[in-house]
């Protein structure tokens, strides 16, 4: 290029890149085609002229991300780098702020907004910076009551104050000793009245755990018998005490006649569900709860990204086929 044609090069490109002209508008300025300004961006970014550089903060793993939503035709998939001798537990304190991050582009005024139990999910609502306007509700009991301070009550709370909404908590435990149980705690008043919102909600956020001990609450507040009763239907991972098989089959429904959350099919009506979980450990369990089509979205990490994306390709679901949150 000639001194006079970079020059030219230069201000076509400073028009386009950096004041988002048009090349019809900048065609007419300089009084020439817009298909000679289209060639002429294009020489400047061969010439080195113009220089794209794509950056995100180096805490994202945009590629791995881009790569998991298409794989599971997600319609949002946030990846978390972790380093290499952490890979196996994920980092609950960073998986939560980026989902704080992501949810906070995801709400819409006026949205309900539903938040299962989850460790991450808790981390998540207290990073929370912005919310908008909206109605929060509770979609599971609680783990241990006795822990409200760390638990989804205050979690379902934190948020409410974020958005400025009303607050929906569940005052129950998540699994209970048995069906008649969980029936009575379902018709109190109170415990109904926040369970009305279920079919209302339009965000919901939920946490996945692996069918092993410390790694999913449900597991963990069960007997060796129930168990090793469900391990034997080929449970691979549980979600908001559903529970489901490697290919994603909804499987040991019984258990959720026995506790205090929202049914898979009420999930799968929502349009934008959020899973957040990480780490090594859970990449067979997230890749369950991925498969069975409940989810649209997913923040993670490089632990559990690396398996998910060597996995087979999974089936075709339903997950962008919802009603778009941004759609009309």
């Amino acid at each position: 290029m000639g001194p006079g044609e970079m020059v030219q090069a230069a201000a076509m490109a400073r028009r386009f890149y950096l004041e988002g002209k048009s090349k019809i508008q900048i065609a007419e300025e300089f009084g020439v085609s817009r298909f000679k300004v289209a060639r002429v961006l294009e020489t400047a970014l061969e010439r080195d002229l113009v220089r794209i550089e794509i950056r995100v903060p180096a805490e994202l793993d945009a590629e791995r991300s881009d790569a998991l939503r298409a794989h599971y035709g997600l319609r949002h998939a946030v990846v978390v780098e972790t380093p290499a001798e952490q890979a196996d537990a994920p980092d609950q304190e960073n998986l939560g702020t980026v989902a704080a991050g992501l949810l906070g582009e995801l709400v819409s005024d006026g949205d309900v907004l539903g938040l299962a139990w989850g460790r991450s999910i808790i981390t998540m609502a207290n990073a929370l910076e912005r919310l908008a306007p909206c109605t929060v509700v509770q979609l599971t009991g609680v783990y241990d009551v006795g822990t409200a301070e760390r638990g989804s009550v205050e979690a379902v709370r934190t948020a409410a104050a974020v958005s400025g909404g009303e607050a929906h908590p569940l005052y129950a435990p998540m699994v209970l000793a048995d069906p008649a149980t969980a029936a009575a705690l379902r018709a109190q008043s109170q415990i109904a009245a926040a369970m009305s919102h279920f079919d209302k909600v339009t965000v919901a956020v939920v946490s996945v755990g692996s069918w092993e001990a410390g790694v999913s609450t449900v597991h963990d507040a069960l007997t060796d018998v129930e168990r090793r009763h469900y391990a034997g239907l080929g449970v691979a991972a549980e979600m908001s005490s559903q529970l489901f098989d490697a290919q994603g089959r909804q499987v040991g429904r019984d258990l959720g006649e026995r506790c205090i959350t929202i049914e898979a099919d009420r999930l799968r009506r929502i349009p934008e569900v959020l899973a957040v979980a990480g780490g090594r450990r859970k990449a067979a369990a997230i890749d369950a709860v991925l498969r069975s089509g409940l989810v649209t979205s997913l923040v993670t990490d490089t632990g559990a990204a690396e398996h998910l994306l060597r996995t087979t390709e999974p089936p075709a679901r339903p997950a962008l086929d919802r009603a778009d949150p941004d759609g009309p």
